[in-house]
């Protein structure tokens, strides 16, 4: 799936994964809800990019978020970029709206 990538996903992908998908991850992952469109998620590209790059082995799923997709709606998603930390599909921590590596780094130290 387009959606799931290990290392950094570049691309938003319209296809996401399901909840059930997402549960039966094994390890860490890194969910990423935003839009190509939208200046606060291209703000924070980098921040993603950079902090991914220190753990090369974790799963980014950046996924497509808007009216009508269901699993922004099942994660509670009201803002962009929201990224969703997980360990075996479970969430540990997210944060909104973020723009340093700082942030992402202190999301992915856990």
């Amino acid at each position: 799936m387009q959606a799931m990538t290990i290392g950094f996903n570049s691309e938003y992908s319209e296809e996401a994964p399901s909840l059930e998908d997402i549960h039966a991850l094994e390890g860490r992952a890194l969910l990423e809800f935003g839009a190509p469109w939208c200046g606060h998620c291209q703000a924070a590209r980098d921040a993603v990019e950079s902090s991914i790059k220190t753990d090369s082995k974790i799963v980014h799923i950046k996924v497509f978020d808007g009216k009508g997709k269901r699993l922004g709606r099942q994660f509670g998603v009201k803002l962009w970029p929201t990224l969703i930390l997980l360990q075996d599909g479970q969430e540990i921590r997210r944060i909104v709206r973020f723009t340093s590596n700082e942030e992402v780094r202190e999301l992915m130290a856990l």
